[in-house]
Parts: structure tokens; C-alpha cells; sequence
């Protein structure tokens, strides 16, 4: 079905350039008017009249600024700043003791090899834990 529809395409493709082109060549073939037509006169542009700018500009108007009474007010004393300096630092505070690192490490415990007995309580024998039974040859 999408080939079809793509040389459909392609048929009114080619059959509208065909047209085209046929037009242009029949263009072509035709010869020249005797006389080219006359091209209208344009009107001619009228001059406008030059802007005059005044020389001198007119007076800002003047308008009162009212004054507005403030109140007084009474600023607080200013501190004063001493004018000798202190000779002495304050002591430097003590520096907190780094704990030691110990320099073995303790041992590991040992792990028990045998399980405790419980009284009163028989356990089946475990079979990796049992020794293993003795061979005879013939």
C-alpha cells in the first residue's frame, strides 16, 4: 500500500513539473512586443515647511516649598572611647589532653572446642564432631 501511495506521489510530482516547464519553453518561444509599454510619471514629492525652534525657552514656573517646622530632638550622650590600651592579654585557655592510643592490641578470646554437657540431657552425636570409625583391610 506505502508504494503506491509513494509513486502517486512521485507521478503528480513529475506531471506538475512537465506542465510547468512546457509553459516556460512556450514563453520563451514568443517574440518580443514592438513597443515596451509606457511607464506612468510619478508626481513629484511637494517641499514641507522647515520647523522653527524657538531661540529662547519660557521661564519655569515658580511654586513656594513650604517649610515644615521639625522638632528638636535631644541626641543621647556619645560613649566614650578609652584612650589607653591594656598592656596585659587575658590567658589563653587550656589546651584539652588527647586521649592515648594503645600501642598492642588486646587478645581475642578462644573459641571453646567442646560442647558443655547439660545434665539431665542426652544430645545425640553430631556426625562432623565424632571421630571418624577405624578401617580394617582383609
Amino acid at each position: 500500500m506505502a508504494s503506491h501511495s509513494c509513486f502517486l506521489l512521485a507521478l503528480l510530482v513529475s506531471l506538475a513539473t512537465l506542465n510547468t516547464s512546457l509553459a516556460a519553453r512556450r514563453l520563451l518561444d514568443t517574440l518580443a512586443p514592438e513597443s515596451a509599454p509606457v511607464v506612468p510619471t510619478l508626481p513629484s514629492i511637494p517641499a514641507l515647511p522647515k520647523p522653527t525652534i524657538p531661540t529662547e525657552l519660557p521661564p519655569m514656573p515658580s511654586i513656594p516649598i513650604p517649610t515644615i517646622p521639625l522638632p528638636k530632638l535631644a541626641a543621647p550622650p556619645m560613649p566614650e572611647i578609652p584612650t589607653t590600651l591594656p598592656t596585659e592579654l587575658p590567658p589563653m585557655p587550656a589546651i584539652p589532653t588527647i586521649p592515648s592510643i594503645p600501642e598492642s592490641i588486646p587478645p581475642m578470646p578462644s573459641i571453646p572446642k567442646t560442647i558443655p554437657s547439660i545434665p539431665g540431657v542426652q544430645l545425640p552425636p553430631i556426625p562432623f564432631l565424632s571421630p571418624t570409625p577405624a578401617t580394617t583391610s582383609p
